[in-house]
């Protein structure tokens, strides 16, 4: 569909991509990773045709359509949500006005047999099989699921954009796009502005896409949901692998060791050659062994190890002064924005010690709560800080907040108190800036630089308590794990509010669930938390079914016996309807899952079977003595017991 071939893109003697080359076809689901800065943006630029390579061809068919989801997207503000999306059926409604001008064009026509009437008729047919492929009938239906998909309510459909923060009007972009269904979607870091449930949706939605997805993300739980392929982007080179993130890890480390053993035996024997050669180059009688093991030399292909760009962050908080039993507790807490009601008499408690996420849809009260906690906002009710509390707040646009006049040392050299000034220039070393880069205006820098510049300031001062709002935005795979670790060894507490799943994972162990102006205390893990609420909403929403269709007979009945003459026939309730689409699609999913792993049990099982019938049999064994069937039968060993987890897995959601 998309290719690059041998492209080059270099900024005067640099050389950001060297050559690069690959093919995405239709129905690859394409994950592109690498360290911020690598070249990621880039490749999707020059496939828009934003960018040019310096070397090189690009490959976009004209009659191929993409879906460029950008992290700064132009939008205006003229209109409402629902109209705003609407816009993405450009063509449809364009076919509307045709047909209702053709239709309008027949009904005054009275000349039946001429040829102009015969070719508005056959016009409004052309216009009338086009509107239907495209599916003009169900626009409004998609775009109401669409909407609801990433988390916009049914009351938000007729408010003005210009009421929607930046954020929100990205996700009116992205449903836009999504609504178009091109043949490619080319997403940039299309999460950022998401949380948890609509990142969910969006992944299912991705998974059952028909055409081409390459994304940029840093989030490592959605690129093995939905990418089955990875690319990697490291010094100017590419690396890619047919298989999700994780997986990649695994065989990136396997190729290397692979590679440096290979590398290591082949350096062996050109050492002990080229001892030979200059050993014996003068003695007459070894002439000809010298000059056969030079051709030998020349002939070699020398085996090269992949280059890894090394650069990562290494920080370390803080020992965390001691702090009071009791942290945070809030009792009765209210808030409202004008006529916007928030929070609404919650009610928390955070220990000494705990590290809890504060997660839920965009909107409900997580950055209100943490700024609340911080003394930023005036509030109803009380909110008490325990003793001794010292305070390390990461805002969610911190990075923004940034004074850009000041340099980066600058920037940290005003925050640093006590005897850490004197290790400034270290931190910032573990923050990625050295030489000269300390003496760059924060201006400058871009939003993975700002975002890990902000972060270094936290380390100014011994805290007891961090309080980071979406700390992870702009920071890439590698960064964030480093970042993750910190936090595992930080002896003090921790509150976050993210919707980074893979981040949360192992990190957090008690959830503060935002929804419907109050909080939800769930201990436990974060994948805990999710596998507990999807099945529980499933469970809710056939709870929900069973009530609706008995008030419908409830109903039915009543007004038959008023005038038995009635029969009643109530129209399904739309919301109900949805919901039930919702549940039948989940149970058919869940089919799938239970079919496909029956039949892969099988296939292994009958696989190992065999294999156990020849190592059964003697005469099999040293007929084949070369082959060594042991490893491939640990292997389906191993299959098969992953096979049968899935299995299990889900038959218990299903139950």
């Amino acid at each position: 569909m998309i290719s690059l071939d041998q492209v080059t893109v270099s900024f005067g003697s640099f050389d950001l991509l060297k050559d690069i080359s690959f093919l995405v076809s239709q129905r690859d689901r394409v994950g592109l990773v690498g360290r911020n800065g690598a070249g990621k943006t880039t490749i999707l630029r020059l496939f828009t045709g934003e960018m040019k390579p310096t070397g090189g061809f690009v490959s976009t068919p004209p009659n191929i359509r993409l879906g460029y989801l950008s992290q700064h997207m132009p939008y205006s503000d003229s209109t409402t949500v629902f109209h705003e999306a609407e816009k993405a059926f450009e063509e449809v409604l364009q076919i509307e006005k045709d047909i209702h001008k053709l239709t309008v064009d027949i009904t005054a026509r009275t000349d039946y047999e001429t040829d102009s009437y015969h070719k508005l008729i056959s016009d409004l047919s052309e216009k009338s099989d086009r509107y239907e492929m495209l599916g003009g009938r169900n626009r409004e239906a998609e775009i109401e699921q669409t909407l609801i998909g990433l988390g916009f309510e049914r009351s938000d459909f007729e408010r003005a954009t210009a009421e929607f923060s930046g954020g929100w009007r990205m996700r009116i972009e992205l449903a836009k796009i999504l609504l178009q269904k091109p043949d490619v979607l080319l997403l940039d870091e299309p999460t950022n502005h998401l949380d948890i449930e609509s990142i969910q949706w969006l992944e299912d939605y991705l998974r059952d896409f028909r055409g081409a997805v390459l994304l940029i993300s840093h989030d490592r739980t959605f690129l093995d949901r939905v990418t089955k392929r990875t690319v990697e982007i490291t010094l100017g080179r590419l690396a890619d692998y047919r298989v999700p993130y994780s997986e990649f890890l695994k065989l990136r480390a396997e190729r290397r060791e692979q590679q440096f053993a290979a590398y290591t035996n082949q350096k062996k024997k050109i050492d002990d050659t080229e001892k030979f050669i200059e050993r014996f180059r003068y003695k007459a009688s070894k002439s000809v062994q010298v000059q056969s093991r030079i051709k030998q030399l020349a002939k070699i292909d020398r085996i090269e190890i992949d280059e890894i760009d090394g650069s990562s962050i290494h920080i370390k908080f803080p020992p965390a002064p001691h702090a009071g039993t009791i942290l945070v507790e809030a009792e009765d807490v209210s808030k409202s924005y004008g006529s916007t009601h928030v929070l609404d008499k919650i009610e928390m408690i955070i220990h000494r010690g705990e590290k809890v996420a504060f997660v839920g849809r965009n909107g409900e009260g997580k950055t209100t709560m943490a700024r609340i906690i911080m003394g930023e906002l005036e509030y109803e009710g009380n909110c008490k800080l325990g003793h001794n509390l010292k305070i390390g707040y990461y805002a969610q646009n911190q990075a923004d907040v940034l004074d850009s006049v000041k340099t980066v040392l600058e920037t940290i050299d005003y925050v640093a108190l006590g005897d850490i000034r004197t290790k400034m220039r270290d931190i910032l070393g573990a923050f990625l800036f050295s030489g000269d880069d300390i003496d760059k205006k924060v201006s400058v820098l871009s939003g993975g630089e700002r975002s890990r510049l902000a972060l270094a300031c936290l380390l100014m001062e011994p805290k007891n308590l961090l309080v980071l709002d979406e700390p992870t935005n702009h920071l890439d795979l590698r960064s964030k794990q480093v970042l993750k670790e910190a936090l595992l060894k930080f002896n003090g507490s921790l509150i976050l509010v993210s919707h980074d799943r893979d981040f949360l994972d192992g990190l957090v162990t008690k959830i503060f669930e935002f929804r419907g102006r109050k909080v939800k205390e769930h201990p436990g893990d974060i994948f805990e938390f999710l596998n507990k609420k999807r099945l529980s909403t499933l469970k809710e929403i056939e709870r929900k079914d069973v009530v609706q269709k008995q008030e419908q007979k409830i109903r039915q009945e009543q007004m038959q016996l008023v005038n038995p003459a009635i029969i009643v026939t109530l129209p399904d309730n739309k919301q109900k309807y949805e919901e039930k689409k919702e549940v039948d699609r989940q149970k058919r999913k869940l089919a799938t899952r239970i079919a496909k792993a029956e039949e892969r049990i099988a296939d292994l099982e009958k696989r190992i079977h065999l294999i156990e019938m020849f190592l059964a049999d003697p005469k099999s064994m040293a007929a084949n003595a070369g082959a060594d069937p042991y490893v491939e039968y640990e292997q389906l060993k191993k299959e098969l017991s992953l096979a049968m987890e899935q299995w299990e897995e889900a038959h218990e959601e299903r139950l």
